[in-house]
């Protein structure tokens, strides 16, 4: 039977689930409620770094209306985490539970008790009267102190408190610095950031109609949460069901546990369905956050502009638990020396302990705060050697077969010369055949109070797990109908977090069959319904679960030639393998696949109150091929306007360990009226050679190169360079005064 014509791939079909939300009609997990249910409240430490003594519950229990009080001695297997399991379920006495120490609370987001009864607010007069009793144990914030001798120690299988050290040692450091014509060095910091997704934790744990655990709630991975939960509480893993309504935001946030272990352990023990909703100030206090990151660097380079040698020192704050910090490392190791082709690199990356907030997970996974050093590097030596940024730029970038700082060659696809090339004539650059790339300074504003300049910034991030981390998508296409294919019903697991990944799935099932988008029908987002396809986090699920389906599609369609009815077919997709880093050079092949981006600003800077404006970002994305063009835009503008919030106004405070500004009043984020005047979205399709239909991923690519492209574009408009992130107003009009800027 042909195939017919489909135009599903590069259509702007519209969102699935766009009426339901906003009617208002969709649920999400807040929103969902049974017969007889009970609600839980979380007890969470007291302590930044101690032991629990004891828990005395009796007044807490005496409380009418507590139906059960549930501490560390009631799980099965007390540990959980997403990379290691290195983290108590709850910290006390009496611990079931591999790792050393689970009596000991290490940050003031771990859970000590759970009190579960007949309303929400009598379950949150009782967890106040629960009484611990601890043994202080002393504390390490400073990441740098952390890793001294002497220190306190967070794990005693951590020496130092170091979870990791990447190295990459390539070519002859002694050679390129001999090179080197101009040295340029910098020391770039980044702070913590929140998620802020729209629905702050919540979720619904129950018994299903066939007897399984069943939790309802947001998060990235249904099957990985699946496992999470049957681990700690020791069951098989078909006793365990998670379901996902609508997610309402995640960026990373909701890659590790939250709610669902004490949701499924109560549910289970109590056979009464349970709930939770946090407050916004629980969500911001008590889940994980972005990496504060330091990077200390040392760039060399020719008087022709070609860089020869690279040093830096990468540092970055863990918490005190894994989450997914050693990977996080690894990728802020392999983007710290950017898109360039250098051939002597010498760099030290460290994952450390504290007992700060643990940190995880975070739309970019350690690429911006890497971008942020490389990109700075770049325009520090564009200035030093008196050579356009974009020209030095060109001079320098990676293009087909060039070689990574891992010694190992880039997945086929590169794109970064096109990226960067179309970025700079779709902005403030123009291409003098002499001179190569220039742009002409901008009017300035009739208030002198009032600079205007403008930046650029690069950047490359992977699609898909790294470093030898198994990657795997599956899917399954069943094809129903008699003489033809009357409805398509596609199994597929990956997370809708708000970006619209189930609209492109229908798409790409459709084209995968051939049969109009109308005719597809989509199961997914729990475990009991459709078999794994890994997280919606890495940029993956587009080119992950798009090769699942696609290669779904055409079993199916070979089962309905040969008149099977229903035909069905389930694929899985294994892309090439990747490996992790030499532990002494770093060699690797860290990635599969890429997505590449480039992005000029336009920021006006007020030099007497030190505040930045953001007036227009022009971001130009590589994204192989665009499934659903209306959805890549989206993704591009939100990018870009998260970004912008990292770069300009997130602050969080941490103090000892305490989050002190957990409330959205006075941790800002952008509203509306922040959104720069222009965000203009370039979308250039260089198809990917292993892609769906030639599909790149590239949510987070927009991420990664705003901060260091504002930056300079401040440094344009006044002259003085910023390098540590969040550019508040109080941060810029402090290196303005140190410069002498703006002083009347």
């Amino acid at each position: 039977m042909p195939k017919e014509t489909t135009v599903a791939i590069g259509q702007n079909v519209k969102r699935l689930d766009a009426v339901g939300k906003v009617t208002g009609e969709t649920p999400y997990p807040s929103d969902i409620n049974m017969d007889g249910q009970l609600w839980m409240k979380i007890r969470f430490s007291d302590r930044a770094h101690a032991r629990v003594v004891a828990i005395d519950t009796q007044a807490a229990q005496a409380l009418s209306g507590v139906v059960r009080i549930f501490t560390a001695k009631d799980v099965p297997q007390n540990e959980y985490g997403l990379v290691t399991k290195d983290q108590p379920v709850m910290c006390g006495p009496g611990s079931h539970s591999q790792v050393q120490g689970a009596d000991i609370v290490r940050c003031y987001m771990d859970y000590v008790a759970v009190v579960v009864a007949e309303t929400e607010a009598i379950a949150a007069q009782a967890v106040k009267l629960i009484h611990i009793t601890y043994e202080d144990l002393p504390t390490i914030f400073d990441v740098e102190t952390a890793m001294h001798d002497g220190a306190p120690q967070i794990h005693e299988q951590n020496a130092n408190n170091i979870l990791c050290h990447y190295r990459i040692r390539k070519g002859d450091m002694q050679s390129g610095w001999a090179d080197a014509a101009v040295v340029v060095e910098g020391e770039y910091s980044t702070g913590y950031q929140e998620h802020a997704f729209l629905q702050p934790e919540a979720g619904l744990g129950y018994i299903d109609e066939e007897g399984r655990v069943t939790v309802v709630v947001a998060g990235q991975w249904v099957h990985e949460d699946q496992e999470q939960i049957f681990h700690a509480l020791d069951l098989p893993q078909e006793q365990v069901r998670v379901i996902y309504p609508a997610i309402g935001g995640a960026f990373g946030g909701r890659e590790d546990m939250s709610v669902q272990i004490v949701l499924a352990l109560a549910a289970y023990n109590l056979r009464r369905p349970v709930k939770i909703i946090w407050s916004r100030e629980e969500s911001i206090q008590y889940h994980h956050k972005r990496h504060p990151i330091k990077i200390r660097a040392k760039w060399g380079a020719t008087k022709e502009g070609k860089i020869v040698a690279a040093e830096a020192t990468v540092i970055g704050d863990a918490g005190p638990y894994n989450y997914t910090s050693t990977k996080v490392m690894g990728n802020a190791n392999l983007c710290c020396t950017g898109p360039y082709e250098i051939p002597n690199i010498h760099i030290d990356t460290y994952g450390v302990l504290t007992n700060n907030i643990p940190t995880g997970a975070f739309r970019g996974f350690g690429g911006p705060q890497g971008a942020l050093a490389a990109e700075g590097q770049m325009n520090r030596l564009a200035l030093a050697l008196n050579i356009d940024p974009v020209e030095l730029r060109m001079r320098n970038i990676i293009h087909e077969g060039s070689i990574a700082s891992v010694g190992t060659p880039f997945p086929k696809g590169v794109s970064m010369p096109q990226v960067v090339e179309t970025c700079a004539k779709e902005s403030f650059w123009l291409k003098d055949t002499s001179a190569g790339w220039t742009h002409s300074l901008l009017q300035q504003p009739a208030n002198p109070s009032l600079r205007r300049g403008v930046g650029f910034a690069c950047g490359f991030k992977n699609v898909g797990y790294s470093f030898g981390f198994p990657e795997q998508s599956w899917a399954t296409i069943e094809l129903h109908g008699n003489g033809e294919i009357e409805q398509v019903i596609v199994r597929a697991a990956g997370a809708d977090v708000g970006q619209g990944a189930h609209t492109v799935f229908v798409q790409m099932a459709a084209e995968a069959t051939g049969v109009p988008i109308e005719k597809v029908r989509l199961m997914g987002h729990d475990t009991a319904k459709a078999p794994t396809s890994g997280s919606a986090s890495a940029s993956r699920l587009t080119f992950m679960a798009g090769n699942a389906i696609k290669g779904a599609g055409e079993q199916a369609l070979e089962l309905w030639k040969r008149e099977e009815r229903p035909a069905i077919a389930t694929y899985q997709y294994r892309p090439p393998k990747t490996t992790p880093y030499d532990p002494l050079t770093g060699r690797s092949e860290p990635n599969f696949a890429y997505g590449y981006v480039a992005q000029a600003v336009e920021v006006e800077v007020d030099i007497e109150t030190g505040h930045v404006r953001v007036v227009r970002v022009i971001s130009t994305n590589d994204v192989g091929k665009a499934v659903n063009p209306e959805l890549v835009q989206a993704q591009i503008e939100g990018c870009v306007v998260q970004a912008q919030g990292y770069a300009i106004m997130e602050n969080l405070v941490s103090v000892e360990g305490k989050i002190r500004n957990p409330y959205l009043s006075t941790y800002l984020i952008p509203t509306i009226l922040d959104v720069p005047e222009e965000v203009k979205s370039v979308v250039l399709e260089y198809p990917d050679p292993i892609g769906p239909w030639g599909a790149r991923g590239m949510a987070e690519m927009p991420f990664l190169p705003l901060a260091p492209a504002i930056a300079a574009a401040v440094h344009e408009a006044t002259g003085v360079w910023v390098d540590a992130i969040p550019m508040t107003p109080e941060r810029v009009v402090a290196a303005l005064r140190r410069e002498g800027v703006g002083i009347l």
